[in-house]
C-alpha cells in the first residue's frame, strides 16, 4: 500500500486495539507492519502435513520502537523448527533468534521471537520460520472417500474467523491486511490452487507459484490441493472442480457470473481483484461459500442440475467490495461485512431479477433472523450489532443471523433516510473507495456517511427517538426499522395460499391441483416450504399426499429444497421418506444444513435421536471439525 494508506492502516488498527480479543498479539501488529508474506511448502499427503518455511517482511512503524518482543499468532498443530532474523540490511546475514510458544486460547497460542535487539521507528526486519502445519482446524486433510471422486486426497485451508494461525504464524487479525506471495510444491497428479491475483505452474517440479498483489486479512489467504482440473466460463472466470464434477459445474455457471460483475461494477466500483474463479470443494465442505479473493471456494450443493442456485454466488460476489477490499477490523463488527454485503447481494439481484424476487429472498432471510431471535431471546448480547467478544471466545461460536439481516436491516434504514437510490449507490461507491485496501470500525462507516450527507448531519438524524444509531449498533432485540418488502407480494401470496391449502384436515385436491407450481423459481418453493414447516405436524396423511404431488421437493436435487423438506419429514414423522434424510445428511457437510437437521431430529422422538447417532456415526469423518463439535453439543 502507498504510506498514505498504511498511516490510514495504522490508525485504524489503533482504534481497534481495545476491542480485538481473538489475537494475542495486539502489541506486536501495533508496533510492526506487515509489508509482505511469503509461503514455501510442500504438500506431504501420506504424513498430513505442509512442510516448508514462511518469510515476513516488517517494518516497524511506532516512534518509541517497536521493543525487543515479537509475538504472533499460531496454534498446536504448528511445529516450528527454526527462526531467524534479519535486521536492516536486506542482504544481510539471518541471525537465529529464540522462540517459545504460550498458551492464548482454546483456538490458538502465542509464538514469541526474541529480536537480536529492540527495533526503531523506520527498521525493516525480515523474519524467517521454518515450520510445519499438520492436522488443525484451518488445514484440513480429506480421505479419498470423503471426496467427490473417491480416488485421491484433498487439502484445504479455512481461515474464516480465526483458523489460518494453524496454516501459518501470523498477525491472525482483520485489522492487519498485507500483499503475499507462496511456492507450492505437490504430487504429481495433483493441482495447487490459491486466492491469488497471479499464478504460474513449474510443471516440471510440480510447484505452482502464487502472488497476491493487494493487501488482504489473514483470514483469506486459502490453499486447496487435490485432483482439480477447470473449465472456462467467461472472459474472466472459470470454474475449478474435482473431474467428476466439471461438466456439472460448467453447465450451471457457463455465461452466469459475468452478468453478475458487471451489475455489481456498475453499482459499487471496479472489481479490482482481476479473475472471479469458483472452486467446488468436497461436499465435507461446512460453509455454502467463502469469499476468498480471486477464487471462492463454494459448496458442490449449489450443482441444483437447472441454474437453480446459481444465483447463491451473488451474495460471494458481493465480498469482493464488501468485506475483502473494505473489512471489519474485528469481528465484534461482522455486521460491516455481512449486512453490506447481504445489501449489495439484494441490490444486484433487484437489477438483474425485479423486485418482487430480491423481496421474496429478503423476506426468507427475515423468517430465519425471526427463528433465530425467538430461539435465542431478543435481549441475548448477541443479537446486537457491535458484539463485544471476550477473551477467550472463539469469534465463530458467536456466528448468528444477527450480522447478516439485522445488519441489513440497518444498511436500509440508511438507505431510506438518504430517499433516494441512486444517491445512496453513489454513496456506496464513495464508501468502497474511501476505504479500500483497509480494516474499519462501525464508527468509521457512520462517520463518513454522515459526512457525506451533511444535511442528515445537520438534522441530528443519528439521535432520531426509537432509531438512534448507537442503538442499532449496541441494544440487542429486533431491527427498528423493517425495509418494506410488499413488491414480493406477488409472489409470497400464491405460496401462502397454496400453504394454506395444505394445512386443512381434508384436503381440497380440486384447488390444489390448479396452482401450477413449474413457473416457481426456488424462492418461492422455499416460502410454501417454510409455512409448512413453522406449521407442522401436518393433518394426518397429507405428509404422504405433499410427496406425492411434487416429486419436484419431495426427489428434488436443489439443496435449499432439500433442506427443508426433511425437516418436513421429520417434524411429520413421515418414515417413509427417512432414506431421503439420510442421503441428504450423507452426501453433504454444509454447517448451515447439517446442524440445523440434526437438532431437529433430536428435538423430535426417540426413533429419530437414534437414527441422528447412526448416520452421525457413519459421516462423521466426511465433516469439518468445528460442524463435528456442533452436532456432539446437540447430542449432550
Amino acid at each position: 500500500p502507498s504510506p498514505l494508506l498504511a498511516k490510514e492502516s495504522i490508525m485504524a488498527t489503533e482504534k481497534v486495539l481495545d476491542q480485538s480479543s481473538d489475537t494475542a498479539t495486539s502489541s506486536s501488529y501495533r508496533h510492526f507492519r506487515v509489508r509482505h508474506f511469503h509461503l514455501e511448502l510442500q504438500v506431504d499427503f501420506e504424513r498430513r502435513q505442509l512442510q516448508g518455511r514462511e518469510v515476513l517482511d516488517l517494518s516497524c512503524v511506532r516512534p518509541e520502537g517497536g521493543g525487543q518482543e515479537l509475538c504472533l499468532d499460531s496454534h498446536s498443530s504448528v511445529g516450528v523448527q527454526s527462526v531467524s532474523v534479519r535486521c536492516g540490511d536486506p542482504e544481510g546475514p539471518l541471525q537465529p533468534v529464540c522462540h517459545k510458544v504460550q498458551p492464548f486460547t482454546s483456538y490458538g497460542c502465542t509464538l514469541v521471537l526474541t529480536l537480536p535487539r529492540p527495533c526503531q521507528s523506520g527498521d525493516q526486519l525480515q523474519v524467517v520460520i521454518d515450520y510445519t502445519a499438520t492436522d488443525g482446524p484451518g488445514v484440513v486433510w480429506l480421505d479419498p472417500e470423503q471426496t467427490a471422486g473417491k480416488v485421491k486426497p484433498y487439502l484445504f485451508t479455512q481461515g474464516q474467523a480465526v483458523l489460518n494461525r494453524s496454516f501459518f504464524p501470523c498477525f491472525d487479525t482483520p485489522a492487519v491486511k498485507s500483499s503475499y506471495s507462496a511456492s507450492i510444491k505437490v504430487p504429481k497428479g495433483f493441482t495447487a490452487v490459491m486466492s491469488a491475483t497471479n499464478w504460474d505452474h513449474d510443471e516440471e517440479e510440480n510447484i505452482f507459484h502464487f502472488k497476491m498483489q493487494h493487501p488482504i486479512p489473514s483470514y483469506l489467504v486459502a490453499l486447496a490441493v487435490g485432483d482439480i482440473v477447470s473449465a472456462d466460463v467467461g472472459p474472466r472466470s472459470r470454474v475449478w472442480t474435482e473431474p467428476s464434477l466439471l461438466e456439472a459445474a460448467k453447465e450451471e455457471y457457463d455465461g452466469v457470473i459475468e452478468d453478475f460483475l458487471k451489475v455489481g461494477e456498475k453499482l459499487f466500483g471496479p472489481y479490482v481483484w482481476g479473475r472471479y474463479d469458483l472452486l467446488f470443494m468436497p461436499p465435507s465442505f461446512p460453509f455454502g461459500g467463502m469469499e476468498n479473493p480471486c477464487l471462492t471456494f463454494v459448496t458442490p450443493c449449489l450443482l441444483a442440475g437447472d441454474r437453480s442456485l446459481a444465483d447463491v454466488i451473488i451474495h460471494e460476489i458481493s465480498h469482493s467490495w464488501f468485506g475483502n477490499l473494505v473489512t471489519n477490523a474485528n469481528w465484534g463488527d461482522f455486521w460491516l461485512n455481512e449486512g453490506f454485503t447481504m445489501y449489495a447481494q439484494r441490490r444486484i439481484s433487484t437489477e438483474l431479477y425485479g423486485a418482487a424476487y430480491t423481496c421474496l429472498e429478503a423476506a426468507t432471510g427475515r423468517a430465519l433472523l425471526r427463528q433465530h431471535m425467538d430461539n435465542t431471546g431478543e435481549d441475548h448480547p448477541l443479537n446486537k450489532l457491535k458484539v463485544k467478544i471476550e477473551p477467550g471466545i472463539d469469534p465463530d461460536d458467536t456466528y448468528n443471523e444477527t450480522p447478516y439481516e439485522k445488519g441489513y436491516c440497518f444498511v436500509s434504514y440508511l438507505a431510506h433516510l438518504v430517499g433516494d437510490q441512486n444517491k445512496f449507490d453513489a454513496f456506496l461507491r464513495a464508501y468502497v473507495n474511501k476505504f479500500k485496501f483497509q480494516s474499519i470500525v462501525a464508527e468509521d462507516t457512520l462517520d463518513f456517511y454522515l459526512s457525506y450527507f451533511p444535511e442528515l448531519k445537520e438534522k441530528n438524524i443519528e439521535k432520531k427517538p426509537g432509531f438512534e444509531f448507537d442503538c442499532w449498533l449496541n441494544t440487542p432485540g429486533w431491527p427498528p426499522y423493517l425495509p418494506d418488502l410488499s413488491s414480493g407480494d406477488t409472489l409470497m401470496k400464491p405460496a401462502e395460499n397454496l400453504a394454506t391449502l395444505w394445512l386443512a384436515a381434508d384436503l381440497n385436491m380440486y384447488a390444489i391441483k390448479a396452482v401450477d407450481m413449474s413457473s416457481w423459481k426456488t424462492y418461492q418453493i422455499v416460502y410454501f416450504l417454510d409455512k409448512l414447516l413453522e406449521n407442522s405436524p401436518l393433518p394426518q396423511g397429507n405428509t404422504a399426499k405433499l410427496a406425492e404431488m411434487y416429486p419436484k421437493i419431495s426427489k428434488a436435487k436443489n439443496a435449499e429444497l432439500r433442506f427443508r423438506w426433511v425437516q418436513i419429514v421429520i417434524k411429520n414423522n413421515y418414515e417413509d421418506a427417512f432414506d431421503e434424510l439420510q442421503n441428504f445428511l450423507h452426501s453433504q457437510g454444509k454447517q448451515k444444513y447439517t446442524v440445523p437437521v440434526y437438532r431437529v431430529m433430536w428435538s423430535q422422538n426417540e426413533k429419530t435421536r437414534k437414527l441422528a447417532q447412526e448416520v452421525f456415526a457413519a459421516t462423521s469423518k466426511q465433516l469439518h471439525k468445528n460442524v463435528q463439535n456442533y452436532v456432539k453439543k446437540i447430542f449432550g
